[in-house]
């Protein structure tokens, strides 16, 4: 038997290269509640949750606050007995999918620990390595533009570029420059984090069609809510269109599947409630037929692991948005995925492969 014993929760903030601006928010620096929970045994897990306000409503003292209610509740509970450990987690107080995501990643650390096995290999194990996109975010037509030749040079061929912050008539130049200095070599995706209206929506994608932009998808166009207006969009155009903020939960996925609303879905571990909820969501896609994109809000490679580990080990995830910790200026995870470029791979240490003395060191270092 092996038996949590312990959470803590530590405060990060990380400084990122450039502000982040999408239709929602500027980001400037990627802050983060993480949590380590304790076996008896001596095993420690690991886990992230940042406070994206605009998306999933949590704040750094909510986080921090639902992180030790999930936590204490868990200890003394056998993690040989999963479903018991996911379904205390959920069922302690509603909401607060990004406290329950974080106290998810550590408690599957631990798991896949306990198996011997890294997390990805313990979930499925279907891909060796994946690659990741890059995004650029939403500026003047000409910043983008030069945004995007330095990601191409850098060796990326997938751009996740934002739009929605205006008007269509202005994401329609941004688009336009970025063809233009970067050609047809690199895919693009746009995001407008919900910034159009349906109408509007569709008339700027049939415009973009006809443009010959060659756009992979369109994620969230429209606002979470209105699923009624998703399908309106997803209907009218060629482009494949992917909810994201309007799919949370299974019950969500469900919704918009049932409904034909969208063409992909993508996942967030922040959004979902970790991976035990994540991995039920795209299995709901996966029986509609409907592939999954997984991606993340602004994290450290600490949850970015937790999301590498669980796309990576499923077929129907077929696309992956994990730059951000890539924007930051510096790593303090020591262990974890590892980046080279665009490519992502993974060690052979169980669990997500974080070394735990080190990272615990650097916490209690930056806790002062």
């Amino acid at each position: 038997m092996t038996v949590l014993t312990s959470v803590e929760t530590y405060r990060i903030a990380v400084p990122l290269k450039k502000p982040f601006k999408t239709a929602l928010r500027t980001v400037e620096a990627a802050e983060a509640v993480i949590v380590h929970l304790a076996t008896q045994d001596g095993r420690s897990g690991f886990g992230e949750a940042p406070p994206t306000h605009v998306i999933t409503g949590d704040t750094l003292d909510a986080i921090e606050q639902a992180i030790q209610l999930i936590g204490t509740g868990l200890i003394g509970m056998d993690l040989r007995r999963r479903d018991q450990l996911f379904d205390k987690l959920h069922k302690t107080l509603v909401g607060n999918t990004s406290a329950k995501a974080a106290v998810d990643m550590a408690l599957y650390d631990l798991i896949a620990q306990q198996a011997g096995m890294p997390l990805t290999q313990f979930l499925g194990g279907y891909h060796e390595a994946i690659e990741t996109d890059y995004t650029v975010s939403v500026n003047a037509p000409a910043e983008m533009a030069e945004d995007a030749a330095v990601c191409e040079r850098a060796g990326f061929t997938v751009l996740k570029v934002k739009v929605g912050i205006d008007s269509s008539e202005n994401d329609f130049s941004r688009i336009q420059a970025i063809r233009k200095r970067v050609g047809d070599k690199a895919t693009l995706r746009l995001d407008a984090n919900q910034g159009w209206d349906p109408k509007s929506a569709v008339r700027i994608i049939n415009r973009m069609e006809a443009a010959g932009f060659n756009i992979e998808l369109i994620e969230q166009p429209v606002p979470a809510h209105d699923i009624e207006g998703l399908k309106f969009v997803t209907d009218r155009t060629l482009t494949p269109i992917m909810a994201d903020e309007s799919v949370f939960s299974p019950v969500d996925a469900r919704r918009v599947l049932e409904m034909r609303a969208a063409d992909l879905i993508n996942i967030k571990l922040m959004k979902a409630g970790g991976i035990h909820r994540a991995m039920k969501i795209n299995a709901l896609a996966e029986s509609f037929g409907v592939p999954c994109m997984t991606g993340s809000m602004i994290e450290t490679k600490l949850g970015l692991s937790a999301a590498a580990h669980f796309a990576a080990s499923q077929p129907n995830i077929t696309r992956f948005d994990f730059d951000a910790p890539l924007m930051l200026k510096e790593d303090l995870v020591p262990g974890g995925i590892q980046y080279s470029g665009k490519d992502i791979r993974f060690s052979d240490e169980p669990g997500l492969g974080i070394d735990a003395g080190r990272f615990l060191e650097t916490l209690r270092e930056r806790r002062g």
